[in-house]
């Protein structure tokens, strides 16, 4: 035949035909399992619940083909024995993840009340699961407020008190997702969860992305009354804050010096000393350099409220931020403090100058066009962990 002379022909492309073959079979698999998630016999139901956790696992194609799939997998959550509730529940979470309208189908389908059973279950890798659909889930802006009205926020905080370390680390992500609704944020801070978020943000890497979405929340919580007494009350709580600031991914940074901005704002004269008691002052001067822009806003918009006086001087004694850094390190006790402080404040004033200078020279070159790389910083809201 025609077709196949032309496949041994010598301008074929191998490489095209194997990708032609892996589409095929791909096709094939899709509505094999669609087939057999459709039928009453519970062996083929796993069976095809399995294959299409594989077959979803790294194809956004087959995310949007298999999303059919959907109702028949929320009514395995609902019945069966506990293989078939894992198998369908891993497979909804690989539906779910990078596709905005399986997210929302999936709640629409009804899975919150049997995934919301599983966050109470005995068994930690159902639990473990159920923790990780709730994370992706939550990604999606309209499943929010749904959400938080099945009752699931409470048992992310019992997980995130409790849980393994992957179910608190997803757990809060979940949380931080759902804070950005803005009704959510009364809800958490009714479950008291700082504590839990502080002991966490101080177990995990801080340039993690656990580091990220707890310094998030702990920023979001902080804007209430009763998240900043529990920040205050709870043990080397602005101490963990601190140390993001210093050590955390420039996102993370730029939470916490958000969150210690908040507190500040919010009542100078009960905040201030706590927040200089803990050595702030060498990680905010690194930000005022080297941080995002909102960053060292931040920073040297806290660095105003932490002197002695958050009003500016006289004309005769410039409000620089030299001069407002020098006030508070002659008020901070402890030599070794100090004088990383005096070293913090050297290095910035010569970074400055320098970075002046290249200010200049590119005026200078304005008529040599440059490449200039500009770097960019990308945040995931929902789960990259595929199962």
């Amino acid at each position: 035949m025609e077709c196949a002379a032309e496949s041994h022909s010598p301008d074929a492309n191998p490489e095209a035909d194997s990708a032609l073959q892996r589409a095929h079979s791909s096709s094939s698999a899709v509505k094999r399992a669609l087939q057999l998630i459709q039928l009453d016999d519970s062996d083929c139901r796993l069976e095809a619940a399995r294959e299409i956790r594989r077959l979803t696992k790294s194809s956004q194609r087959c995310r949007r083909q298999l999303a059919q799939a959907v109702n028949p997998l929320v009514a395995m959550l609902r019945a069966g024995s506990p293989d078939s509730h894992e198998a369908a529940l891993l497979a909804l979470l690989n539906l779910a993840v990078k596709d905005e309208q399986n997210k929302i189908n999936i709640v629409e389908a009804g899975a919150l009340e049997p995934i919301i059973s599983f966050l109470k279950s005995e068994d930690l890798n159902l639990q473990e699961y159920a923790t990780a659909s709730m994370l992706t889930l939550s990604a999606s802006t309209i499943n929010k407020p749904i959400i938080s009205a099945s009752g699931a926020i409470p048992l992310l905080v019992e997980i995130l008190r409790n849980g393994s370390p992957q179910a608190k680390a997803d757990a809060v992500m979940a949380l931080s997702n759902l804070s950005t609704h803005p009704n959510n944020l009364h809800v958490i801070l009714e479950t008291e969860p700082v504590p839990s978020i502080v002991h966490l943000l101080k177990s995990c890497k801080k340039h993690s992305k656990t580091a990220e979405k707890c310094s998030a929340l702990i920023e979001s919580l902080v804007g209430f009354d009763e998240g900043r007494t529990a920040l205050i009350s709870e043990e080397g709580g602005v101490l963990a804050v601190v140390e993001v600031l210093e050590n955390g991914s420039l996102q993370s940074r730029e939470h916490a010096v958000g969150a210690l901005l908040t507190m500040c704002q919010s009542d100078r004269c009960k905040y201030r000393e706590p927040i200089l008691r803990e050595g702030v002052i060498p990680g905010l001067l690194e930000l005022t350099v080297q941080g995002t822009p909102k960053s060292q806003s931040k920073a040297q918009m806290l660095l105003q409220l932490l002197r002695d006086s958050p009003y500016p001087r006289s004309e005769l004694q410039p409000d620089t931020l030299e001069n407002i850094v020098c006030n508070i390190i002659s008020q901070i006790d402890g030599d070794e403090q100090s004088g990383k402080a005096k070293k913090m404040l050297a290095e910035m004033v010569q970074v400055s100058m320098e970075q002046s200078l290249r200010h200049l020279q590119q005026r200078a070159l304005v008529c040599t066009p440059t490449d200039l790389p500009i770097a960019t910083f990308t945040s995931e809201v929902s789960s990259k962990r595929l199962f």
